[in-house]
């Protein structure tokens, strides 16, 4: 119910009929056989609209699950990998990571370290940054490397626009096919630019 005395009026043509009382609102919206609906309860004065309550109801429903389609189109998915990962097993995951992000989700690719091989976290962010460089074509890094516990990742983001494939490089994906392990592989291509990494602070036991 509407406890304001005055309202500003929209029409169920769209027209804006200006301030009225809200008693004659209501009179005019029942002349009409529609509803008066408050649009604007913060305004001064409020705005209410003569309208058919049924059919504004459903037009809401409707642009609500509208919406949560579109917050569902962008989805957050995850890749893990393992610090001894091959070059085989990274190219399937790095392939997966592809159509995710093709397909406008954001992918977080993740390194798990298991007993000492925390001691090397150099090596979980070289295989990191190599899958980027897989995945260059399909999105860009939105988050670079951080280490939380005893994992590693980073976050990838989709390209607003594709980039064209590039060729020039099938000799370092032959060399990397013919590597045993992504150690080799990146061994093979030599060393990638240093990154810069977040360490949170570590815990004491």
């Amino acid at each position: 119910m509407i406890r304001i005395r005055e309202v500003r009026i929209i029409d169920d043509q769209g027209e804006q009929l200006g301030v009225m009382a809200t008693a004659d609102a209501l009179a005019l919206a029942q002349e009409r056989g529609l509803d008066l609906v408050e649009v604007a309860p913060t305004a001064v004065p409020p705005v209410c609209r003569i309208l058919d309550y049924g059919q504004y109801k459903y037009e809401l429903q409707k642009r609500e699950r509208e919406q949560k389609k579109k917050q569902k189109s962008q989805t957050f998915k995850e890749v893990r990998l393992g610090v001894k990962v091959d070059v085989h097993d990274l190219q399937v995951k790095a392939r997966r990571a592809g159509q995710f992000l093709d397909h406008g989700d954001r992918v977080k690719v993740t390194v798990r370290f298991r007993g000492r091989e925390i001691s090397h976290s150099n090596l979980g962010r070289d295989l990191l940054m190599r899958t980027a460089e897989l995945l260059a074509e399909h999105g860009a890094i939105e988050r670079q490397p951080l280490l939380e516990g005893r994992s590693m990742y980073i976050v990838m983001a989709p390209l607003e626009k594709r980039a064209e494939k590039k060729t020039e490089n099938g000799d370092a994906e032959s060399s990397a096919e013919a590597a045993d392990t992504i150690g080799d592989a990146i061994a093979a291509k030599g060393p990638l630019p240093q990154v810069t990494t977040e360490t949170p602070a570590q815990q004491g036991p």
